[in-house]
């Protein structure tokens, strides 16, 4: 038998539900903060936990990816397969989802899409939820591929900021993005990337969803110009895939994700930032 096909990089709820029960489908809650091992889940949903193990726990930044062996061994644990047709969703609509499927598709797999909405759209059509834990899995036989150049460093940021073919976009708000509101972590400097662009991840979505192709394509194509290269960047490596979500709905295809984002580069360093004078 045919694998289930997946789609796209993104699903309706009306697209999961009506395939809830088939036998490659694997549903994972990548909720975080307040949303992380949430009481009500969707059916058989597991946790794909980026606040707990899915995250390099000896990394001093938040949200680090972690290495092939062990991101392998955390997704077999899961019981996902290379065959799985895999759903992320959270709790917030989108927003960790899109790091859960960033990270998957950094790791060679495909076979992964967003849930558009989340939970929230999910509960809203009156659909199921569960608030029992989930069977015991049997593991799977995922085998991570990895892809190089989907996961960035700082220092590969730090020339893209100065490479006429790239832009390096910034999913924070506005008021983090320009200094004018201090940063939520402590320790970190305010500001931005000199040469940095600022599109708040939540400019790309109403009502928790998606914003269609072409208007994100707009939105891209105003900031970016013509630059196919497209690097992202946020408070900690989260959002950042919301933008790049985005980007490959939007058609485009040479994306990467800066992994320690500003958890990183707001550190004290010699790393610039633009920032005004009254917050430094």
């Amino acid at each position: 038998m045919s694998p289930l096909p997946v789609p796209g990089p993104l699903v309706t709820v009306d697209w999961l539900a009506e395939r809830l029960d088939h036998p490659d489908l694997m549903v994972l809650d990548a909720g975080v903060g307040a949303h992380r091992n949430a009481e009500l889940r969707i059916p058989g949903a597991r946790p794909f936990d980026i606040d707990g193990a899915l995250s390099d726990q000896a990394s001093p930044v938040p949200h680090t990816m972690p290495g092939t062996e062990h991101f392998t061994g955390q997704l077999r644990a899961l019981g996902v397969n290379n065959r799985s047709a895999v759903v992320v969703y959270d709790g917030a609509g989108i927003y960790s989802s899109a790091r859960a499927w960033w990270m998957l598709r950094a790791m060679g797999f495909d076979r992964a899409a967003v849930l558009d909405g989340g939970l929230p759209a999910w509960i809203a059509a009156g659909l199921p939820v569960q608030s029992a834990a989930p069977a015991e899995p049997v593991p799977g036989d995922f085998a991570a591929e990895p892809r190089e150049g989907l996961i960035v460093d700082r220092t590969v940021v730090r020339a893209a900021l100065s490479d006429d073919t790239t832009a390096v976009l910034d999913a924070r708000t506005r008021e983090r993005f320009t200094g004018q509101a201090k940063e939520p972590r402590p320790g970190l400097r305010s500001g931005h990337m000199p040469g940095a662009l600022n599109l708040p991840f939540g400019d790309l979505q109403e009502g928790g969803r998606m914003l269609p192709a072409d208007e994100l394509r707009a939105r891209f194509t105003e900031l970016a110009g013509q630059r196919e290269r497209l690097v992202f960047s946020c408070g900690s490596g989260v959002t950042a895939c919301v933008l790049a979500l985005a980007a490959d709905l939007a058609g485009f295809r040479d994306l990467a994700v800066y992994d320690g984002s500003w958890s990183e580069w707001g550190l004290p360093s010699d790393l610039p930032v633009v920032s005004p004078a009254r917050l430094r």
